[in-house]
């Protein structure tokens, strides 16, 4: 299940699902501390009236639209109930500077007479994703409130109609010891009134409203979050006394001023895209953590067939995501995420497979032995991909300064790491994970970044008069790229081969045609743009792929079978690999196939814009995570290659 409403500000970060109901709730860090991941902790919305009860996922009950209407992370749904008569607005936020999640409602009643109407929110957290049962929720008198804790983490509920609090509330257990979950107290309309529970734990809050014939009326609800009960109790607090309509403003304000780089380039995209182009600004923007991790995607629908999720920050993940921001002048999100990335260095040099929001070590399935072969379990573009970035960002904010934070501390040590990284018998760099993480390799992809980032990181220490290094790195670059043109290109199969492995003195290629070896080597300049080996290759995938017969998507490459439910195709298609082929068409003047595979790709997104990893070739149904940031980045750089002047780097 996709989440067409993602809501962020750094800090807090809250995903709403396609019934309207809370499915991911992050604080304090995006992407890490999920404290509703799981299928019994989404937070339900009930309708009571004229004693019939229905939940918003109550199948076939309710219709849904999605979105991001203002211009800012503010989502608007719209759910109507035929049957009962009613429809739900919402205005959904997480506020720009403390971290409070508010769902501003207009309840419309559609009948011709009055009537009474009781709404139920309810909420369950696993505080701190732990399966240990120590949750403690208590219903607080003098604050009109709920409050959810443990340890160093506190949640509190509240929200007002007509200025009074809700009317009755309950807590109570859930999946333990044989209970459901509070909601099923609603049943009747009515709740237990109990004040307090420990162990897994939910509660539910009533609001009991009048509405006149063809009228609505307006509820506030939210949920601050704090370290500390009295730090939540005290955002509780400012939302009472200053309004949730206050921060709703502020919010919008807040994003309308960081959008004007994104406003000052918007009139010369296409026209179609521009809208899409704004909510993908703001999508990615909800994916990066403010102290500089870039998650890959909060979306936690892969948990519920495998065993994680994609909230975490992988080092390329986060440098293709930075590309469309630096491009259009945006500044202190890749300052955060060179500074998350310093932080982050191994002490040899390289980069990990992965990072949670916090810095530590996400999980892996890399080893540090393969084959016989003792190497780091690393993918040495995520090591390559920083550097070559931070070159791009100093070119366009060349301040003294960024030199002297970065260059010695993280520059230098993974320079020096690609530099020596090499396999003695090929010239090339010695295997790690490819791209897609799945096969230990020397890739095409992963050799042309390397030669890229020392090129980069040459050019850095020109800037340092650090002329050694320079020196160094750059003919360490020259070696590669005299090695790559002698070993990756297939000229049996006229494209470059997805890489090599050295075994037992032999050099064994491998012939499997993948996207990112063709692409890698065009856009990282490892092969001249015009040479014979970059246009057969790209032919080539043109023609295996459908592209030459009316295809638009591609692939990542022959026989991806991640995620495919059809053995008769050759893998599904993915946005990322198909937005390459775009800027390929861009760069050689055919702008009317890249925008086919722009209208492809907006036509399966959702209303809201947001993109997932992968489409379905048969059915069309998009293959989550949704959203997935990377896809957004490809799809931002896409439609900045359409302006082709010097604002752009290109």
């Amino acid at each position: 299940m996709a989440r067409p409403i993602i809501l962020s500000n750094g800090e807090m970060n809250v995903g709403i699902n396609e019934f309207g109901m809370v499915h991911d709730f992050y604080y304090p860090y995006v992407g890490f501390e999920n404290h509703s991941a799981g299928n019994n902790l989404r937070h339900k919305i009930g309708v009571w009236i004229d004693g019939t009860l229905s939940w918003l996922d109550n199948p076939g009950e309710w219709t849904f639209s999605y979105r991001y209407p203002n211009n800012a992370l503010i989502g608007h749904i719209l759910a109507k109930n035929e049957a009962l008569g009613v429809v739900i607005e919402f205005d959904d936020f997480v506020d720009s500077h403390m971290s409070a999640f508010v769902r501003n409602m207009q309840v419309i009643n559609l009948r011709s007479q009055a009537r009474e109407i009781r709404l139920f929110m309810h909420q369950a957290f696993v505080i701190g994703d732990s399966r240990s049962n120590t949750d403690t929720a208590q219903y607080l008198p003098n604050e009109n409130a709920i409050l959810h804790y443990r340890g160093r983490r506190a949640f509190v509920i509240s929200g007002e109609y007509d200025k009074k609090p809700f009317d009755q509330h309950t807590i109570g257990l859930f999946g333990i010891e044989g209970r459901q979950g509070t909601y099923f107290d609603a049943a009747d309309g009515e709740l237990t009134m109990n004040n307090v529970e420990h162990g897994r734990v939910d509660s539910t809050i009533r609001f009991k409203i009048n509405i006149e014939a063809n009228s609505s009326q307006r509820i506030q609800y939210w949920v601050a979050a704090g370290k500390s009960n009295n730090e939540a109790i005290d955002i509780h607090k400012q939302m009472q006394h200053d309004g949730a309509l206050y921060y709703m403003k502020r919010t919008a304000d807040w994003w309308n001023e960081w959008l004007k780089p994104t406003y000052d380039i918007i009139d010369r995209l296409p026209e179609n895209h521009r809208y899409g182009f704004l909510q993908s600004v703001m999508i990615i923007k909800s994916q990066i953590d403010k102290r500089g991790a870039i998650i890959a995607s909060t979306d936690t629908s892969m948990l519920n067939y495998s065993r994680d999720a994609y909230g975490y920050s992988w080092p390329r993940d986060g440098v293709y995501t930075l590309w469309p921001l630096i491009r259009m002048g945006y500044k202190d999100e890749a300052y955060r995420f060179f500074e998350f990335t310093k932080r982050s260095i191994h002490p040899d040099g390289y980069m990990m497979h992965k990072y949670r929001a916090d810095g530590a070590l996400g999980s892996s399935w890399h080893s540090y032995v393969h084959d016989g072969v003792i190497a780091p379990p690393i993918q040495e573009d995520e090591t390559a991909l920083p550097i070559y970035m931070f070159n791009e960002y100093y070119k366009m904010n060349p301040d003294p300064k960024l030199l002297k934070e970065f260059y010695k501390d993280m520059i230098v040590p993974m320079a020096n790491f690609l530099a020596e990284f090499i396999d003695k018998l090929t010239g090339l760099p010695r295997a790690s994970y490819d791209l897609w993480e799945q096969i230990f390799i020397t890739s095409t992809h992963t050799t042309a970044v390397t030669y890229a980032a020392l090129l980069a990181a040459s050019d850095l220490a020109v800037e340092a008069k650090d002329g050694k290094n320079g020196v160094r790195w750059r003919s360490v670059a020259d070696d590669i790229k005299v090695a790559a043109h002698k070993y990756l290109y297939n000229k049996d199969k006229k494209v470059f081969y997805r890489g090599l492995n050295i075994k037992n003195g032999r050099v064994i290629m491998d012939d499997v045609v993948d996207c990112s070896a063709v692409f890698g080597a065009y856009t990282f300049g490892l092969f001249d743009a015009n040479s014979d080996e970059v246009k057969s290759s790209v032919e080539t995938i043109k023609e295996l792929f459908g592209i030459n017969r009316g295809v638009i998507g591609l692939p990542r490459y022959e026989n991806d079978d991640y995620r495919r439910t059809n053995s008769s195709v050759t893998g599904n298609y993915w946005f990322v690999t198909s937005f390459w082929l775009a800027q390929y068409y861009l760069d050689n003047g055919e702008d009317n196939k890249a925008l086919d595979i722009l209208d492809w790709a907006k036509s399966h997104a959702l209303s809201t814009g947001v993109m997932a990893e992968q489409l379905d070739p048969i059915t069309n149904t998009i293959i989550s995570p949704a959203p997935l940031t990377w896809t957004h980045a490809e799809y931002l750089s896409t439609l900045l290659d359409f302006i082709n002047d010097k604002d752009t780097n290109r």
